[in-house]
């Protein structure tokens, strides 16, 4: 049956079937560039680098604050999920100036609701368990104490920090060099699978203070004496979950039993299942356990879906390109065979398009993620690779023109747009075979997805159409984006 809804998908695009692994539209052979590869060190001082790697040399009694280089002050409207906090400022948790240096310059200006939480405990030593929405902050939540604790004149691993996903690593990565910046030497280094072993080798015979890695690669390392993880005070698993899933728990339990007794794990996480309990009771000790989930949806993202046939959804999508106002969008199959037929099919329609997934090769993926990053594309067809923590900003529509099997993927594939209380639109293209899955994950959700309307209105996924000014807000003529879905 499902080869036969395949070669369906086939026909209705025109397309034949294509043998082996193939390049994302649009991309040529040839080196990633202009992005940092898993095996380097983040922390170090690069060639033609401009990022400074101290504080410039502010003195005592300066206004240090004078000196940052802020990013253009986020004027978009945010929902409660990350203004609903204390009040409390990063000042407030006697962090280094440095550290709060990195904190301003990376756009961030007071704590979310999670690092307001989570911060002061991770900073005390004690183990976290915390739950809390996609897109709410989660990865400052950790970075931030992480780095605080790092201690410049100690040569080897400090702290571990565990992702499912390679291009997860990238990101957090990429993340943590932004940071700190300013604290003059943290060493910094990304491994995941797939990559060059030998130049992680190579690497981690100098300092190493933070490893940002997969679990089997640095499993690997661990296990032939190179990566020495036995002074580690902090392990972080973020997207801990999928960590704790059949694919990846018995990695997770090996690499602890290389850790030192007394280190410090720290558990982050949009949903829970039994198999988190497990492990907090067999290796957590008294966690202080952080659930802001009051409810499991993002409050920006307003969600709808078209029931079509299967032979419907291209030209539902084609309208949808054409109807909506997209900054970037992220596009769902639930196969790799889907996502290349799908991307290919956008990319005749004249939209421009990538496609990733977990079966192309390495270089490719590193420069897709890296390219739809940075906008050099709008729309990213995707596997449920991509449902983890991966954060662009600029995505502001989700479409599952195939729909998920359970709640727990749902929700995080709509979380890739609302990103940090920002809003977002999730479209799900249903089939007749689909009906019972989307009553199952609404009821499990407790969340409303509607019937998509004829019209919908850009105010609810659109940044520049929410004013503080009353009379702009009447002088917008035209709200709304047409849609005839089948």
């Amino acid at each position: 049956m499902a080869t036969a809804r395949t070669e369906l998908f086939a026909s209705a695009l025109g397309l034949s079937k294509q043998n082996g692994q193939s390049r994302p539209p649009g991309l040529q052979s040839g080196p990633v560039t202009g992005m940092t590869q898993p095996g380097k060190a983040l922390g170090d001082s690069q060639k033609g680098s401009s990022i400074p790697q101290t504080s410039g040399g502010i003195r005592f009694g300066d206004d240090w604050k004078k000196s940052l280089q802020l990013p253009p002050k986020d004027t978009r409207v945010k929902t409660s999920d990350v203004t609903a906090t204390k009040g409390n400022d990063f000042e407030d948790y006697c962090l280094k100036r440095e550290l709060l240096m990195g904190i301003f310059e990376m756009g961030w200006e007071k704590p979310s609701p999670i690092q307001e939480e989570s911060i002061p405990i991770a900073l005390s030593g004690r183990d976290i368990l915390a739950r809390a929405k996609n897109g709410t902050g989660k990865s400052g939540a950790y970075l931030i104490p992480l780095l605080e604790r790092i201690d410049l004149k100690k040569d080897h691993i400090q702290a571990v920090v565990m992702v499912p996903t390679r291009e997860l690593a990238l990101q957090m990565s990429q993340i943590c060099i932004s940071m700190s910046k300013h604290l003059g030497g943290v060493k910094v280094m990304a491994t995941t699978g797939g990559t060059n072993l030998k130049d992680d080798i190579m690497r981690l015979d100098e300092t190493v203070h933070v490893v940002i890695a997969t679990p089997g690669r640095i499993l690997d390392l661990i296990k032939k004496g190179v990566a020495k993880v036995d002074k580690v005070q902090m392990m972080v698993m973020d997207e801990a979950d999928k960590l704790l899933s059949q694919d990846f728990v018995v990695l997770i339990e090996d690499i602890i039993s290389f850790l030192d007794k007394n280190r410090q794990i720290l558990l982050y996480s949009a949903t829970f299942p039994v198999s988190v309990q497990r492990f907090m009771a067999k290796h957590l000790r008294k966690p202080y356990e952080i659930n802001l989930m009051d409810e499991l949806t993002l409050k920006g993202i307003t969600q709808y879906y078209a029931y079509v046939t299967e032979r419907q959804k291209v030209h539902c999508l084609n309208t949808l390109f054409s109807r909506l106002q997209i900054n970037q969008s992220i596009i769902f199959c639930n196969s790799t065979q889907r996502v290349e037929l799908l991307a290919r099919k956008i990319s005749q329609l004249g939209y421009s398009c990538f496609y990733i997934h977990a079966k192309m090769m390495q270089e490719y993926r590193n420069r897709v993620f890296h390219d739809f990053r940075n906008g050099l594309c709008r729309n990213l067809v995707c596997t449920d690779l991509f449902t983890r923590g991966i954060d662009i900003q600029a995505v502001n529509v989700v479409i599952n023109f195939d729909f998920p099997k359970n709640a727990e993927t749902y929700l995080h594939r709509i979380g890739r747009s609302g990103r940090y209380g920002h809003l977002g639109l999730a479209i799900n293209l249903i089939t007749s075979d689909d009906r019972f899955n989307l009553k199952t994950i609404e009821e499990q959700l407790v969340t409303d997805i509607k019937p998509i309307p004829g019209s919908i209105d850009k105010s609810l996924y659109v940044a520049e159409f929410h004013s503080t000014n009353p009379d702009e807000e009447e002088e917008e003529e035209e709200p709304r984006a047409e849609i005839n879905a089948p």
